[in-house]
């Protein structure tokens, strides 16, 4: 990545910032999705940024994309986490695509025409839901997707759910689907505690058809399977700079309530506690895009271990990071009106993505082990 592309990007993102911005605490008080947001993305592509130029997209390197979230998310925490949910499968498909495998299509979709991808990956995990149905030129496919961040905005679902087969048992196929196909809908249930406005509702598959050609990828249900050594690497740093951003938007304002306090022994301790944790988190952030290496990592448990170890690492950090931005601002915080209340909120769901902390010291206790990382 050069220093000159990368100050297009984010010089780019800073003049929409503020529109970006604008009106955050009404969707977050109405639990409305940044539609607003994400018809600008589509104006200035940011959706096809991250597909080659050969393609026709904007060309932006891994940690481009990953820069570009994080700028996003200091503008509106949701308006970033729900970009990138788009922005990962896109570069997953870019890392196929480098290796020579079947990605070209998609990508030159996403760039033709902005399309805009939602998906529910990782919370399928290794088992998925729902059931398919053999049927004649593929399946039909029945199940309740939660958790699909975008999916008000977004074209195409990417998912999977379970296959019986009748030789090889339970499989979990995954394909994508287009929102506006027969039998999808979505399912209003987001009413949350923070991220209020990424519109991570639930999708309903209701005998949706999906041919037999669409499907990606064929595997044994509950087993380790090595296309997670490709999404985790490329997909952690991406919707993780999502938190980052709200962790250096809440020290900014941190920071800038302090000094009304510049001689306030509390106060100095309390911002030096917010610097260490925010550099911890921006550290384990950086060294996750040194692993990613631009797509140039060869996929390996090894390497899907450490990005989730600095995964655990880096949400505690952004989680200290906003918490102590709180105690900075002292009972000013607890007013909305500062913003702090809701980057407080929003910061905590870093907790649930892949792999929450417990979950995560088990895989890792196993991998060190020279185990099978599931068991």
């Amino acid at each position: 990545m050069s220093e000159t592309t990368r100050t297009k990007w984010l010089e780019r993102i800073a003049e929409i910032g503020p529109a970006l911005a604008e009106g955050a605490e009404q969707r977050d008080a109405e639990d409305a999705f940044v539609q607003a947001n994400y018809d600008l993305l589509k104006r200035e592509k940011i959706f096809s940024a991250g597909v080659p130029a050969e393609l026709g997209g904007g060309g932006a390197s891994h940690a481009e994309l990953c820069d570009i979230v994080r700028t996003v998310a200091q503008a509106c925490g949701s308006t970033g986490l729900a970009l990138s949910m788009h922005t990962h499968p896109v570069a997953a498909n870019v890392f196929r695509y480098k290796r020579g495998q079947p990605a070209e299509a998609m990508l030159r979709k996403v760039a033709a025409g902005e399309l805009v991808l939602c998906g529910t990956g990782a919370q399928d995990w290794m088992t998925s839901s729902g059931t398919m149905e053999k049927v004649e030129g593929g399946y039909r496919v029945t199940a309740t997707k939660h958790f699909v961040s975008g999916a008000p905005g977004a074209d195409l679902f990417v998912t999977s759910s379970r296959y019986e087969d009748p030789k090889d048992g339970i499989q979990i196929l995954h394909f994508p689907v287009s929102m506006r196909a027969e039998g999808v809908r979505i399912e209003k249930v987001w009413k949350t505690l923070g991220m209020r406005a990424t519109g991570s509702e639930d999708v309903v598959l209701s005998g949706v058809f999906v041919p037999e050609e669409s499907v990606a990828v064929r595997r044994p249900a509950g087993q380790w399977h090595p296309m997670w050594n490709v999404l985790l690497p490329v997909a952690v740093p991406i919707f993780m700079a999502a938190y980052l951003g709200v962790a250096e938007r809440a020290a900014e304002i941190a920071r800038g309530r302090a000094r009304r306090g510049a001689g306030n022994e509390e106060t100095w301790l309390a911002l030096g506690a917010l610097e260490n944790a925010l550099t911890s988190a921006q550290l384990a952030w950086q060294d996750m895009l040194r692993l990613a290496d631009d797509y140039r990592f060869e996929p390996a448990i090894a390497t899907t271990d450490a990005v989730l170890v600095r995964k655990t690492l880096m949400a505690s950090a952004c989680i200290a990071t906003v918490g102590k931005a709180m105690d900075v601002a002292g009972g000013a915080g607890f007013f909305r009106d500062l913003g702090l209340e809701r980057l407080f909120r929003d910061v905590r769901a870093s907790h649930f993505h892949p792999l929450p902390e417990a979950r995560q010291q088990r895989f890792t206790g196993r991998v060190a082990l020279g185990l099978d990382p599931l068991g």
